[in-house]
């Protein structure tokens, strides 16, 4: 039997790190829904697309290959058949993938490839709307949280640590920018599904987030055989 868990949430709230190693735990397949958008969003900016104009974003869909593989444990993205794992993680990137993933044509195309791979295998998804659309039947559906400053500082660390050059009131705002639109655009807008469990991740240790929702998990799993 498969299963599902969908963790959903605004930036920088864990979702990433906390889904990784939950899969690693359960030996699940962990799928980064928000790579891909920054996938689709880096090729626009290579291209020169305009991403303010759903039609022409529109228009270069079929030209976007995305794979998703596993390589010394760790997933990877390619884009076009190259490597992009890196490059989409350029904070400049962060502001296309947000902009892209409100339009209908790029979550239509994106949404279908994440259920083929969730319906062949047990996985752990995290995005904005992974409980609400991708995978509304999700075994377990784990909402996060964390208090806006503390996501600041989270993101701000670690694009320090790859050597980006930013200010921790450059991201708060970006952040604070992403959030509207999220929770505001028309298509698959980021929200909490009413049957998530809400964990506010403000204070609390990768590993401690992990075991939270590992134990949700196996309560679930136990209470359904």
């Amino acid at each position: 039997m498969n299963y599902q868990i969908a963790i959903d949430g605004p930036s920088s709230t864990g979702k990433s790190s906390t889904a990784t190693r939950l899969a690693k735990k359960l030996s699940f397949i962990y799928i980064d829904t928000g790579a891909m958008y920054r996938a689709v969003g880096l090729y626009c900016k290579r291209n020169n697309i305009n991403i303010n104009d759903e039609e022409e974003v529109k228009k270069v869909l079929n030209k976007i290959k995305i794979d998703l593989y596993y390589e010394n444990g760790k997933q990877e993205i390619k884009l076009n058949n190259e490597k992009v794992s890196d490059a989409i993680r350029e904070n400049e990137i962060s502001k296309y993938a947000s902009i892209v993933s409100t339009y209908k044509s790029v979550r239509d195309k994106l949404v279908r490839m994440q259920r083929r791979l969730a319906k062949t295998n047990s996985v752990i998804m995290d995005g904005r709307d992974i409980g609400t659309v991708v995978l509304p039947k999700a075994t377990l559906k784990v909402y996060l949280i964390a208090e806006d400053e503390i996501r600041a500082k989270r993101r701000l660390k670690e694009l320090l640590d790859k050597g980006q050059t930013v200010t921790y009131e450059q991201i708060l705002k970006e952040l604070k920018e992403r959030d509207y639109r999220d929770i505001h655009r028309e298509n698959s807008p980021l929200k909490k599904a009413k049957d998530a469990i809400e964990i506010d991740t403000s204070y609390l240790s990768l590993d401690e987030v992990t075991e939270k929702i590992y134990k949700l998990f196996k309560e679930k799993v136990g209470n359904e055989k």
